[in-house]
């Protein structure tokens, strides 16, 4: 039972880190500053429903990929831990994300698929968190972490349903702060990741 809580927190940890409700609310304010409040309702479900439907894919099919282009765990953990770094690494540094600084358009509920739901909520640092939980584990695993990703999608859908009020309430300072926090906790869980597939890689064992 100690397994799977810890388990479980590792899991939330690691979504909660890479998804970062807090810090995702001004790109999801300004991409949707022009709509009215019940198109903003329904962009922000969409964007988090269809978010969902991503990761649940790669999560059940995560194995079968691997198969089907020969990808083994230990490159795959080496590989997915470099990406991690550098996305942890890259919030560290503060680096503002290309989205925010699109041209301003006509509000389009389209934008809830792209850019909201790939590659911000469900891009390749999610999706590789996502397989790296589930690429060597049973059913249960599977369980917890398509359970807890759901939770982490509805957290994300309340940040935006109130992203008006948290901004008021918290501030743009305590987001960034909460940012390089969670690049951080990105960063460590890239390396941990990387040693777990030389380890693999090279039947080095503790």
């Amino acid at each position: 039972m100690i397994e799977y809580l810890t388990y479980s927190l590792s899991v939330f940890t690691g979504f909660f880190a890479i998804m970062n409700p807090i810090a995702n609310i001004p790109i999801f304010s300004s991409l949707v500053q022009d709509a009215d409040e019940s198109t903003k309702k329904t962009i922000n479900k969409k964007a988090t429903v269809i978010a969902f439907c991503i990761v649940f894919i790669f999560v059940l099919l995560g194995k079968f990929i691997f198969e089907l282009f020969g990808i083994t765990i230990p490159a795959f953990k080496i590989t997915g831990g470099i990406l991690l770094f550098y996305v942890g690494f890259e919030m560290l540094e503060s680096k503002k994300s290309n989205i925010k600084h699109l041209q301003k358009v006509k509000v389009d509920e389209n934008i809830a698929v792209s850019p909201l739901a790939i590659p911000i909520l469900a891009g390749p640092g999610t999706i590789v968190t996502a397989m790296n939980f589930v690429s060597d584990n049973n059913y249960l695993h599977i369980g917890i972490v398509i359970f807890i990703f759901a939770i982490m999608c509805f957290i994300t859908y309340l940040a935006f349903l109130f992203c008006d009020y948290i901004v008021e309430k918290i501030g743009h300072n305590i987001i960034t702060v909460i940012g390089k926090i969670m690049g951080l906790i990105l960063s460590i869980m890239g390396i941990g990741m990387i040693i777990q597939g030389i380890k693999l890689a090279f039947h080095l064992f503790n």
